[in-house]
């Protein structure tokens, strides 16, 4: 039987569920099972369910676990006034789980067939920059979307 979860504000329990939907988010972006994740990270497929729905009494150890069995580090943010902007340096190999179209506005160009999306996969935003290469500018480019093509290749590309 789970634990009672303790005593949280709103504003934590809206943290813990953008967690865990992260979490999943990344798991179904490298296909990976629940029971397989699970297994890896040393715990239960019910325990990651309760993850990837943001219970508070699941410990932090456990969070911990699975975030790296899937690859994800786990690290505390300055306050989003201090997050540099999109393409800065300490940014650079680093893949967002959902690729915002309006935050690479040549890759929106590029999916201009797609209809009623506003987020794509890793996958799927590498697949349209390599179907459609030759309509890319990079002179005009901003750095963050170069540093977004070349970690989806180094990451997803076939060589």
């Amino acid at each position: 039987m789970p634990a009672r979860p303790p005593a949280i504000i709103d504003a934590t329990a809206k943290k813990l569920e953008l967690l865990g939907q992260q979490i999943r988010a990344h798991r179904k972006t490298l296909r990976v099972s629940a029971t397989t994740a699970a297994e890896a990270a040393g715990m239960s497929r019910v325990t990651l369910h309760r993850i990837e729905r943001g219970e508070p009494a699941v410990t932090m150890g456990a969070y911990l676990n699975v975030m790296a069995a899937l690859g994800l580090e786990f690290g505390i943010l300055p306050p989003p006034s201090a997050v540099p902007a999109v393409g800065d340096d300490h940014r650079k190999g680093w893949i967002p789980a959902r690729i915002r179209l309006s935050d690479y506005p040549q890759l929106k160009q590029l999916a201009w067939q797609i209809h009623g999306v506003d987020e794509l996969t890793p996958v799927e935003a590498l697949n349209i920059y390599e179907r459609n290469g030759r309509h890319l500018d990079f002179a005009a480019m901003e750095p963050g979307e170069r540093h977004l093509i070349d970690a989806l290749r180094l990451a997803f590309g076939k060589g």
